[in-house]
Formats: C-alpha cells, structure tokens, sequence
C-alpha cells in the first residue's frame, strides 16, 4: 500500500504538501488503505477455497480464517511501521521472514482445520486440540498428554518451545555492553559506547 501511495503521491495524483498536517493524513491514509487490502484479501482467500472449499468449512470456520487473516495482516502492518520508525529489524526481507514465522505460529496453534487420524478427527491448532480433546475424551489426563504430545500434528509442547525460543531471543537482544572511552585530548573526561551483543 506504501508503494501504490507512493506512486500517487511522486505522480501528482494526489497532493502532499510538506507540512506536519499533509504528512500525517498521507501516513493515515497508507494505513487505511493497507488495512483495506488486508480485509479484501483476506476475503477472497477464504471465498476462493484457499483453505478449503466455504460450504465444507462452514460459515463459523470461514469468520474464524478471515479473523486470523486480519490478524496476520494487521501484524504486518504494526511491523512495517516499526521498520519505517527505525526500530530494529533492519530490512523488508527480515520483515517478510518474520511475517511468515508469525503467520505459521498462528496457523499451528489456532488452525480450525480438520485432519482424519487413526483415533479419529482432530484439528490441527494445538490449542483448539487441546480443548476438543479435553472436551471429547472421557480419560481427561489422557487427553491432557496427546495435547501436549501429539507426533503427526501441531502440539502445546512445540508452541510452549517456540515462545520460549521467542522470549530467550528478545532477552538477549537487550543485553548490551557499555565500553567506557576516555578522551586522550581532554584529561578526566570519560564517555561510554553501547555495543549491542546480538
């Protein structure tokens, strides 16, 4: 949406003048116009039997997909502006890498889908699983230990691994050392330079 805005705005299309106020209606404007791709997307995939035909999902299923692809979307969109901002990531291919970590983290965890295994149905999101096992099985600690441990799909163990993978990374990143320099031009003068570990 950034490129098409652009596009219009170097085109004369529309007019952006370079106050503070033409600045901001244009980044509100960008923003607006990327949240509409990402809901019209969003609908398209799901009517178009991207994730399955709409009348074999279900109408609850399909507002369930949509809503994870709004989700996603509006994470891309939070990402992009911290990127734009300065913070961190560094380029738009480590945005489109995390983009897609997020998007399959989520999809893994709260997928609706449904896979025939050989002790029955079951979904494929570790966490719906763990409530329609907990829901559907009479043996509840059973159920409990194939939520946590399923082999063929999704499991909580991988999702509790990967937010603990995800949360040791941000720590880290956090940590920094402070290199203290001392001026050889100016006696007693003393400064210190961050060097970032990760």
């Amino acid at each position: 949406s950034s490129g098409i805005n652009a596009e219009y705005g170097g085109t004369k299309i529309i007019e952006v003048g370079d106050s503070v106020k033409d600045r901001a209606l244009f980044n509100g404007a960008q923003k607006l116009f990327g949240m509409l791709i990402t809901v019209c997307q969003a609908i398209v995939y799901v009517v178009t039997g991207m994730y399955g035909e709409p009348s074999d999902l279900g109408m609850g299923i399909c507002l369930l997909i949509i809503i994870q692809l709004l989700c996603a979307g509006l994470i891309v969109l939070l990402l992009d502006e911290l990127l734009q901002k300065g913070y961190g990531l560094g380029s738009g291919i480590s945005l489109f890498i995390a983009t897609n970590i997020c998007e399959t983290i989520v999809w893994k965890a709260f997928s609706p889908a449904t896979i025939n295994t050989g002790k029955g149905t079951e979904f494929e999101g570790a966490v719906i699983a763990l409530f329609h096992l907990l829901a559907t099985r009479t043996d509840k600690v059973r159920g409990l230990r194939e939520a946590f441990y399923r082999q063929n799909l999704p499991n909580l163990m991988n999702l509790m691994a990967t937010v603990a993978v995800f949360l040791i990374v941000i720590y880290f990143q956090g940590f920094r050392v402070d290199l203290p320099i001392k001026s050889a031009r100016y006696r007693g003068q003393y400064s210190s330079y961050p060097i970032k570990l990760f």
